[in-house]
């Protein structure tokens, strides 16, 4: 049997399952072990036959705990001769459009996103201000003249807007900060943004420049304070823009 050591600890207990969540239990053991780190990416987890056997079970539950394992990211696996499941690379950017399309279905307000890229946008512009490359600051500047050049196209304006601040987040060097601003800006960015008038678009080009300076001059209190206004005025708009939009299509019934 060739399964990783950490599905053989005896630590674990692991007893034949009898019940209708015989793979969930698979899975769930598969994530404790990589929890505590027992597992890394790279490690070979074991065949379907493997498993099979080390948990007492049908292949066809192993079987189903492995591709509930790759479905969730954790496992990749390799068909045919030398086959079997790997613990996967990492790569939590697959994952922000879920997190996001979870957040809708659970029915998060306009606030409540606003509340979190808040928290979220200030704590990346201090970090950017202390983290960030000249690479950065030069994709920032580039992504602020792209703006410039689409001040009157509201949805290009909108656009690169929305790429400035993922930057600033990029910029912060946390990958944990910028997935989770990927998935707000799903639910938050509108496609389509009908505040956005010449004089609204000026004042955010301008703060989007000082930001920049900020960064640049590594003054991380100041790049925050500044991102907290700005993000607060973006909340202002955003929920202004829901209530009207609900007004305009109130719920029947």
């Amino acid at each position: 049997m060739r399964l990783h050591p950490a599905m053989k600890s005896s630590e674990r207990k692991v007893i034949p399952f009898r019940t209708a969540t015989m793979s969930t239990q698979i899975v769930a053991q598969v994530r404790d072990a990589l929890f505590a780190k027992e597992l890394r990416p790279g490690d070979f987890l074991g065949t379907e036959k493997d498993l099979a056997e080390r948990f007492a079970v049908s292949r066809i539950v192993a079987r189903d705990a492995l591709r509930t394992l790759e479905a969730q990211g954790v496992v990749e696996i390799k068909v045919g001769s030398g086959g079997g499941a790997r613990i996967a690379q990492g790569n939590a950017r697959l994952f922000a459009e879920a997190l996001a399309v979870q957040l809708d279905l659970a029915g998060v307000s306009v606030s409540e996103i606003m509340d979190a890229q808040r928290a979220i946008e200030c704590r990346a512009a201090e970090l950017a201000a202390v983290n960030s490359t000249a690479e950065d600051h030069v994709r920032l500047r580039e992504l602020i003249a792209d703006a410039e050049r689409r001040i009157n196209d509201v949805g290009g304006f909108t656009r690169a807007s929305r790429e400035f601040h993922l930057a600033v987040a990029e910029a912060s060097h946390n990958r944990v900060l910028v997935v989770q601003l990927i998935s707000l800006q799903h639910v938050s960015w509108p496609a389509h943004n009908p505040t956005l008038t010449p004089s609204v678009a000026r004042r955010v080009l301008d703060a989007h420049k000082e930001l920049a300076s900020l960064i640049e001059m590594r003054d991380g209190a100041g790049a925050g304070r500044l991102m907290d206004e700005h993000v607060k005025m973006i909340g202002a708009r955003r929920v202004a823009e829901h209530r009207d939009k609900r007004r305009e299509n109130p719920a029947c019934c």
